[in-house]
């Protein structure tokens, strides 16, 4: 494993991975669970340099169709990986794409406002960008190979895939 952490130290990596699967896996079951949700007006409500690509995606609606259902999708799997310590290091990864590319779509600018409602930004900070360091922090940390099913996984998957996904 190569890495040891003390009991606070790894009490608090646990807290900070549960906290934020369980806000993916929130986020994902609330849609999940709606079948009229879609990220449709989301796109459509997009700014910045790359929200004119996003606001034309939401028009076309078989490419809707595959957003929504991996959208939905990846967030309940990325939630329940940080949860579960399963697939840690790429559960982290898989919510650092997602939240880049939300953060892609509604940048934290001053002076540009959003039809959906924001919470909190402070100049290219917003809660998108501190959970995006916060998954960071935990690929870095990878604690599931500790107190997580990531402990079981190491003696099953090979070496190879072990540094990435574990």
């Amino acid at each position: 494993m190569g890495k040891t952490y003390n009991n606070f130290q790894l009490t608090w990596l646990v807290i900070l991975r549960v906290f934020v699967g369980w806000h993916f896996l929130y986020e994902g079951l609330v849609k999940v669970l709606n079948p009229n949700w879609s990220a449709s007006s989301y796109l459509m409500d997009s700014a910045g340099l790359f929200g004119p690509m996003f606001v034309k995606m939401s028009y076309n609606q078989t490419l809707m169709n595959y957003i929504d259902f991996l959208n939905e999708w990846a967030l309940v799997l990325v939630g329940l990986g940080l949860i579960l310590g399963c697939f840690s290091r790429l559960s982290s990864i898989g919510g650092m794409l997602l939240l880049l590319l939300y953060t892609m779509s509604h940048p934290a600018i001053i002076g540009v406002q959003y039809a959906t409602a924001m919470e909190g930004s402070y100049f290219w900070i917003n809660k998108n960008v501190v959970e995006l360091a916060a998954l960071g922090v935990l690929y870095v940390f990878p604690s599931g190979r500790i107190i997580g099913l990531d402990r079981l996984l190491i003696g099953v998957l090979p070496k190879s895939f072990q540094k990435f996904i574990l």
